[in-house]
């Protein structure tokens, strides 16, 4: 056995051993540990298999989402949406992209293994609770997608731990790739008649630990911000995902005659 054969099997067996262990169940594979990133909501392997089979459908419902769909999902994670969607929709054209490259050659080893038309990128930019060695971004940062290239982009718990200036950021880029008649989904802490933007705020049930905990906007200034980028909000759900976060969806303004 060569050297650099060595090395081969060396560095998959270090991965083999890192990576999350997985389960199948009911015909899909699934991190073992996935089911408890979620919520307590989500008690067991089958209450996560319901979840990610629900956020393919709060796609096909609210965004018009279908197997033709272009879907780029920010913050995969261990695959919930990907799974949700290849059990309702089958093979589509999807991409996920995540901070941690533990959950990105999770996702590589068992869902694109098996479904080539699932790819998935590891985006290694900055963010002071989860990736601290990653890439500040700033204004000349670009996704590597052609403009109007996707149809749905989805991003569930992910602006509730980013700072302001990243989601802008990713807003001004969102309205680039996006197609004039896609959407944008997206979860953060949203309230009235509270301080613009508030990191980690105080007198919550959920209790901050560590920096971008929870990221909270005032309402109407969180739907200026989206303005600014050429988004309106066609859909807002006060409170109803993880953690008591808002569901808020997304149209490129052109498209209102169209609702």
């Amino acid at each position: 056995m060569g050297i650099n054969s060595i090395f081969r099997n060396f560095f998959r067996e270090i991965i083999r051993v890192t990576l999350p262990k997985s389960v199948r169940i009911d015909g899909s594979i699934i991190a073992s540990q996935a089911s408890s990133l979620i919520g307590p909501e989500i008690r067991n392997h089958k209450s996560y298999l319901k979840s990610a089979e629900g956020e393919a459908k709060r796609l096909m419902n609210h965004c018009e989402g279908s197997a033709k769909s272009r879907v780029l999902d920010v913050g995969c994670g261990l695959g919930r949406l990907p799974i949700g969607i290849l059990r309702i929709f089958g093979e589509t054209d999807y991409t996920g992209v995540d901070i941690d490259k533990t959950c990105i050659a999770w996702c590589n080893r068992f869902i694109r293994k098996y479904h080539p038309t699932f790819n998935f990128h590891c985006l290694n930019v900055y963010n002071e609770r989860y990736n601290k060695k990653g890439i500040i971004i700033d204004g000349d940062f670009r996704f590597e997608f052609p403009d109007n290239s996707k149809d749905i982009i989805y991003l569930f718990s992910v602006f509730s731990h980013t700072t302001e200036d990243d989601m802008r950021i990713y807003l001004r880029e969102f309205s680039r790739i996006l197609d004039p008649d896609g959407y944008v989904f997206f979860t953060t802490f949203v309230e009235e008649n509270v301080p613009d933007i508030t990191y980690n705020p105080e007198g919550l049930n959920v209790r901050c630990s560590g920096p971008l905990h929870i990221v909270r906007y005032e309402k109407s200034y969180l739907f200026s911000i989206v303005g600014e980028f050429g988004f309106e909000v066609v859909r807002f759900d006060h409170a109803t995902e993880f953690d008591s976060q808002s569901g808020i969806y997304l149209r490129k303004k052109q498209n209102k005659e169209r609702l």
